[in-house]
């Protein structure tokens, strides 16, 4: 695009290689430029970095999340780039790169959550918004931590959406499973409970000494059902306000099994019951909008699992959602 101010700075051969349809061409996010470097975050300057995180190794029931990062630069359709409800160029006013992936070793999960960690936490010092493609559940811990380190230790709130709590101590002796990040974070001080907010849980999991843990930590939770009596519009103004009691920032994590297994096929725990693309993407662009992000990750898009791509297309457009909220945000701020 030629008002894309980021595009500008990139030789003319690479540009070319970002243009043009999201089919060919180098596979980045949203075809954004790539930065190879932390070196290459201090060149581009941009607002937003995008940060694959290709670990799977924590599932318990369908692994191949680890696809999931290269899933959605490759294989989802490209939309376009102007918002039709906020009525903005998303890229003329963000500016977006791709940092690649945190190299995941095999079978060595504190390795590779170190590796996250420290990918994630180059781009959140410098005071740039991470967005992590998941990558199992368990990516979180690893993510949230770094921001936590660069915004302040227990100052970032957490919004999380999902089927599940993800707050199981250990799983078969796993205290590092994706069923157990989110208190891993609590217990760490990353986030304090009163802090953490979790939306769309439903189904059979976890059981009473999980949520008697929960209730102690003073963790807040919109069930399912609650969403389906109250409405997702209420239910995500009440989670802002718990989330942000004493909190400068924001971290948004979004597992896609929160959605409903007809429109989420593609992710190793479906659990039936679940919210629809229309009202996620549209919770998605209300928090991004009402908040600082201080970052967010998109979890648990296991492409073996997809059927023609309907997983992989909902996850990118959650992430175009808080891109296009982003930039309505700046475009405003430019614009005083």
């Amino acid at each position: 695009m030629e008002d894309d101010p980021i595009m500008s700075q990139l030789s003319p051969y690479m540009a070319e290689q970002l243009s043009g349809s999201s089919y060919q061409g180098l596979a980045t996010f949203a075809q954004r430029p790539f930065a190879a470097s932390p070196s290459d975050l201090d060149l581009l300057a941009p607002d937003v970095a995008v940060v694959g995180a290709p670990w799977d190794d924590s599932t318990t029931n369908r692994p191949g999340a680890r696809f999931g990062p290269r899933a959605l630069r490759a294989l989802a359709y490209g939309p376009g780039t102007y918002h039709l409800d906020l009525g903005v160029e998303i890229f003329e006013h963000l500016r977006v790169v791709d940092f690649g992936d945190a190299l995941c070793a095999h079978g060595m999960t504190e390795v590779s959550h170190r590796a996250i960690e420290q990918r994630v936490h180059e781009v959140s010092r410098r005071s740039i918004v991470p967005i992590v493609l998941g990558g199992d559940h368990s990516v979180t811990l690893p993510s949230v931590t770094a921001v936590a380190r660069a915004v302040g230790w227990g100052k970032v709130g957490v919004v999380h959406f999902d089927a599940h709590a993800d707050t199981a101590d250990t799983i078969e002796g796993n205290l590092f499973s994706h069923g157990t990040p989110m208190r891993r974070l609590i217990e760490s001080g990353a986030v304090r409970g009163e802090n953490f907010v979790q939306v769309g849980l439903r189904g059979y999991w976890p059981g009473p000494e999980v949520w008697e843990w929960m209730r102690e930590q003073g963790m807040r939770w919109h069930m399912m059902q609650e969403v389906w009596e109250v409405g997702a519009p209420r239910v995500i103004e009440t989670a802002i306000s718990e989330a942000m009691e004493g909190c400068d920032q924001i971290y948004l994590s979004v597992d896609i099994d929160v959605l409903d297994p007809g429109f989420a096929p593609g992710t190793g725990t479906p659990e039936p019951g679940g919210m629809t693309p229309a009202d996620l993407l549209r919770a998605v662009r209300k928090i991004v909008g009402s908040v600082e992000l201080a970052g967010m990750d998109v979890v648990e898009v296991s492409p073996p699992y997809d059927s023609s791509e309907v997983t992989i297309n909902n996850a990118h457009r959650v992430v175009l959602e808080a891109l296009a909220a982003l930039s309505a945000k700046k475009r405003l701020r430019d614009s005083e």
